[in-house]
């Protein structure tokens, strides 16, 4: 079992023995490629993957987080909200529902196919935030938010999923990280729609809040009927892959991880998840960034707006943020390949971000604190970008990394359901002082979280270093440490509990 093997070949060519695993059997390919082929075909898996499933979830986060343009523009008044609190509400029975079928969504998706699963959640997301535009009272806006977080569950969890079947471990935190930048984007897009769309209000005798739930939810819906011809499915029925590609990307992957096993569900993988004190860690990670990312981009305009700008200024003036966070996002995805580290760029995007809590905090005019809105965006979603993607490199087998992706967004997502309860009016005083600082405790805790996975797994190869090197150079002996330190068991991968397994820091 060969792990973390670097992207290309030594040499022009280079002679592979590699071994994939089908229905529990292991498969032998002996194959040649040279080194071009192998970018050319990671090109072409990125450029059918990464655009539209990036699109998706730029849908995702536009939806949800479009809320808080139509409070701007009148929601809560047209929903005869009496209940000071009523938004905040409704924004956590949004993350109640997601963080309920979080973990069912992604072990539907482990028994069926991403092709499918992905868009029919998709389109029903979309008919869902469409359907809030017509919600004119308290309770309907209620239902309406609990549902919209159901339907979009699955999709980022199973996206992560998605990824870890296609890319090595060392290539997959450059993929997510660009995806997660579709948030960021939408932040951005979201400020111009919203301010675009608001201008109908009165057509059709409809306010403008519902137009900009009308206009955003029906892109949704028909961007997810056109899913079905194009979002991909597991590796082995690939259309867009010719028969030598496929042939490729299996010994690639097989050589790396168990990407290109054809495991079938296993409640094994399930247990196995749920007993792992990392799997919990990496939950804890995004509980502590998901309180500040979530509150950022569902409160952003209402705390931009209580600077002292108009709604509309408001609007426009979350797109250079939002801006700023996306071209931080790649610009840390790359440091973090160049250096082959998350650990460490994760806790110093959080520092980044409790600066800029820090800057809100403690000056005292409305440019100043524009700039800390910056620094705590770009800080947040540059950390999130990181860390979410960091699972998918370090677990296995698949049913164990399917669950612990969508474990960390349940987790997570419980950071986020305290962070839209504490943004609430009573505390919005002094331009929420007290929700901002209970925001920089919870990075802080993210950060300790970090620091544990990080001495944990380094410890960890340590110990499987020094097990191998006691062997010296007897090759043999080494080979049979590994085989004798079962592989597979009953026919399941052995996978990050196996001493040959590196964790990826």
């Amino acid at each position: 079992m060969a792990v973390g093997v670097e992207t290309g070949a030594k040499s022009s060519l280079s002679q592979r023995d590699e071994s994939s695993i089908v229905d529990g059997e292991i498969e032998k390919i002996q194959l040649n490629w040279t080194e071009e082929e192998e970018r050319a075909l990671v090109r072409k898996v990125d450029w059918h993957i990464l655009p539209g499933l990036t699109l998706l979830y730029l849908l995702s986060f536009l939806d949800r987080s479009n809320v808080g343009n139509a409070k701007l523009e009148g929601l809560l008044v047209d929903i005869n909200a009496t209940d000071p609190a009523a938004y905040n509400t409704g924004l956590a029975l949004y993350f109640l529902g997601y963080v309920l079928f979080e973990v069912p969504a992604n072990i539907v998706l482990k028994r069926l196919n991403p092709k499918i699963w992905l868009p029919t959640i998709t389109v029903s997301w979309g008919i869902t935030a469409t359907l809030q535009g017509l919600v004119r009272s308290q309770p309907g806006f209620y239902a309406a938010r609990f549902f919209l977080g159901v339907a979009e569950a699955g999709l980022f969890p199973g996206t992560i999923f998605v990824f870890s079947m296609y890319y090595k471990r060392r290539e997959r935190h450059w993929r997510v990280a660009i995806f997660f930048g579709g948030a960021a984007l939408a932040g951005a897009f979201g400020g111009i729609l919203a301010f675009a769309i608001a201008k109908m209000d009165g057509v059709g005798g409809q306010p403008g809040w519902a137009w900009i739930f009308y206009l955003e939810g029906i892109l949704t819906t028909l961007v997810g009927l056109s899913g079905y011809y194009w979002v991909p499915g597991y590796p082995h029925d690939a259309k867009f892959l010719s028969n030598r590609d496929h042939q490729i990307l299996i010994a690639r992957l097989a050589a790396d991880s168990d990407a290109a096993d054809r495991e079938p569900f296993r409640a094994e993988g399930v247990f196995s998840a749920f007993s792992d004190h990392l799997v919990w860690a990496y939950g804890f990670l995004f509980h502590g960034f998901a309180f500040p990312l979530y509150s950022l981009s569902l409160f952003l305009p209402t705390i931009i707006a209580g600077l002292g700008f108009a709604s509309w200024k408001a609007q426009l003036l979350t797109v250079p943020t939002y801006s700023a966070a996306f071209a931080f996002i790649v610009l840390l995805a790359w440091l973090s390949h160049r250096s082959n580290r998350r650990a460490p760029w994760i806790v110093a995007s959080g520092f980044l971000g409790i600066i800029g809590y820090i800057v809100i905090l403690t000056t005292s005019t409305a440019g100043k604190r524009y700039v800390g809105t910056y620094l705590s965006v770009m800080g947040i979603y540059g950390a999130n970008a990181l860390l979410l993607s960091w699972p998918a490199e370090n677990v296995s087998p698949q049913t164990k990394r399917a669950t612990v992706t969508a474990m960390q967004i349940f987790v997570g997502d419980i950071g986020a359901i305290a962070g839209v309860l504490i943004y609430r009016p009573n505390l919005a005083q002094h331009f929420y002082r007290k929700p901002h600082l209970i925001a920089i405790g919870y990075t802080l805790f993210g950060v300790l979280a970090a620091g544990y996975l990080w001495f944990w797994m380094r410890q960890s190869n340590r110990r499987r270093d020094l097990r191998l090197s006691q062997l010296g150079t007897d090759v043999e002996a080494k080979d049979k440490v590994i085989q004798d330190s079962a592989t597979f068991v009953n026919g399941v991968r052995q996978g990050d509990r196996h001493v040959a397994y590196r964790y990826q820091l």
